[in-house]
């Protein structure tokens, strides 16, 4: 059986250019050995498996080279390695520093590449200070470590830094391409983005991966493979919770977060994954944002069709939302249900901005359209006149008068004329309440509607006018609430004031067909009423029998006289 060996080592770079995402810092390095500016005291610190050690040992060959030639031995006897986490003791520091004093044997430089030095204790430490301020000519410290601020600042004060950085998700990618060209591997372009991802920044983390998910899936690397090998929840998952959440397909939702709680991912990992696809979608709206989509080609085209679909609201508000549970999953003792609310909640935000509207009036488009439109122009109504005035009478030469002002009557008979009342019950009613239902217009979104201007006797009438309606309906108690007062006109605002927010409910609730009536017959649709509570007017309303008594007696003062002649009681 042929030795294997791990990619992270079968491909660790072996000069500066083969370096992946550290361009500054290899160029840097490269510049001060060319000028002969080159820190006795390096310090390379960054996140794990972005080539830390990789750029020491590199350094280290490249400043001890003979003849124009790199030494072929991974370790040339001028080089030394250390790993601080074992050899973390004064006893270690001081052989260190022995050794430090004698010169080498060949090549210019002894290079010592110390590994995780923040692991040194402080008394290590304080015994290799003196050594790293004032080295030999011939020495020079490489110190790695992926914890910076656990090292003591005089030694930080004593060395030149280098800030390694996380690799990209498209550098990881690239560089994984060649990998499965030189390993005769077919991959997938997202499958090799998932595994990049997945790496988090760190290339020996992107190849150990990849080793292992080509011993389970072969020569050919899929998506499918990759995420289930991982445990990856697939981006398709969350293109279809989305999908339903604009549908409102609440029901939907719920049973597909149950399909995925059944194939082993919890509900956190679930959540926070669809907060970032939201995220994804935003910056997809945007051409100036999508350079910042780290995806792979094919999902690129699937968040740029989605996209289109959302809207900016519902992203920033199901960002809220979806972050929001995150941060109270852990502490929540029903995290499914509190996922499922969530989800709930998501789905109903596109609802609410289509369904749901807070103006006081709405109107189908199609009744807009077919009849308001026409009924409200005037040149139609003054017609509808002349028709009636012939109708009602004919006996009368002077018609125009009659038109000019007409009577009620009469323009009673002119919109009897525009419009026929059907059935609630009939099938073309039943139809036409549908086709109504499919299709919410709200008047003020509307422009071309009349508002014309008009008095306050004119509203004092059409309010009596429409409580005595009212009354012949059989609905006197809201008929009662609107003689209560007189509404006041102020400013295009009809208010109407009320002692008790009971009485201010009853009228709320028929509120739109009074609306209706008014703005008809004042030819005004952008008039609104608005009811007000005062609670000081109660006392003005009588409800014990004197009380009433004595209220009588202001309107008809003989009352008392009739009271006082035949000695009645109340």
């Amino acid at each position: 059986m042929e030795h294997f060996v791990v990619s992270a080592r079968k491909y660790r770079p072996q000069t500066f250019e083969d370096v992946i995402g550290q361009q500054a810092i290899t160029n840097t390095l490269e510049n001060a050995i060319k000028n002969n500016h080159l820190a006795q005291a390096l310090l390379f610190t960054g996140p794990r498996g972005v080539g830390k050690t990789t750029c020491a040992r590199i350094l280290a060959k490249k400043i001890n080279q003979a003849s124009g030639e790199y030494l072929d031995e991974d370790f040339a006897f001028n080089i030394f390695e250390l790993d601080a986490a074992s050899n973390n003791s004064v006893d270690d520091i001081r052989n260190l520093n022995d050794q430090v004093r004698i010169p080498p044997q060949t090549g210019k430089y002894k290079v010592y590449i110390i590994d995780e030095v923040h692991m040194l204790s402080s008394a290590a430490f304080n015994a290799f200070l003196k050594t790293l301020e004032e080295p030999p000519a011939h020495a020079i410290f490489i110190l790695a470590t992926t914890e910076k601020h656990k090292i003591i600042p005089t030694i930080l004060s004593r060395c030149q830094i280098f800030d390694f950085k996380r690799i990209g998700v498209l550098d990881t990618k690239k560089y994984l391409e060649k990998i499965a060209i030189q390993e005769n591997i077919e991959a997938e372009d997202d499958a090799l983005h998932i595994i990049a991802q997945k790496a988090d920044g760190a290339l020996r983390d992107a190849l150990s991966i990849f080793d292992r998910v080509v011993s389970f899936s072969g020569k050919e690397l899929t998506r499918k493979a990759v995420t289930e090998n991982l445990n990856v929840l697939d981006y398709d998952e969350y293109f279809k919770t989305t999908d339903l959440l604009l549908e409102n397909n609440i029901p939907e939702v719920l049973v597909h977060f149950n399909t995925i709680l059944s194939k082993g991912f919890d509900g956190n990992h679930f959540i926070t994954g669809l907060a970032s696809h939201f995220r994804d979608l935003l910056v997809s709206k945007d051409k100036i944002t999508v350079a910042l989509l780290e995806v792979g080609d094919n999902a690129k085209k699937k968040y740029l069709i989605q996209a289109e679909k959302c809207d900016l609201k519902f992203l920033l508000q199901g960002i809220e939302l979806a972050n929001d549970c995150d941060l109270k999953y852990k502490t929540s003792k029903n995290q499914r249900l509190l996922v499922e609310l969530t989800l709930m909640q998501l789905a109903s935000l596109t609802f609410d901005e289509e369904k749901k509207n807070s103006k006081p009036y709405i109107i189908s488009a199609v009744v807009f359209r077919s009849k308001i439109a026409k009924k409200h122009s005037t040149k139609f109504v003054k017609e509808e006149i002349k028709i009636a005035a012939k109708q009602e009478v004919p006996e009368i030469k002077d018609k125009q008068k009659i038109i000019e002002t007409p009577s009620v009557d009469i323009i009673k008979v002119a919109l009897k004329n525009t419009e026929r009342r059907r059935s609630a019950l009939s099938l073309k009613s039943l139809e036409r309440k549908s086709e109504i239902a499919k299709i919410e217009v709200d008047f003020e979104e509307v422009d071309g509607l009349p508002k014309d201007a008009f008095s306050e006797g004119k509203l004092l009438q059409l309010w009596e006018a429409y409580s005595n309606l009212l009354m012949d309906d059989g609905k006197k108690s809201v008929a009662s609430i609107m003689n209560s007062n007189a509404p006041r006109l102020e400013n295009g605002i009809i208010h109407f004031q009320l002692p008790n927010a009971m009485m201010k409910d009853q009228l709320d609730r028929a509120k739109q067909p009074l609306l209706k009536y008014l703005r008809e017959k004042l030819n005004n649709y952008k008039i609104d009423v608005v009811v007000d509570v005062n609670e000081e007017e109660t006392k003005k309303y009588a409800y014990t029998p004197d009380e009433k008594y004595q209220k009588l007696k202001e309107k008809n003062s003989a009352l008392e006289l009739l009271k006082k002649t035949f000695d009645l009681d109340i």
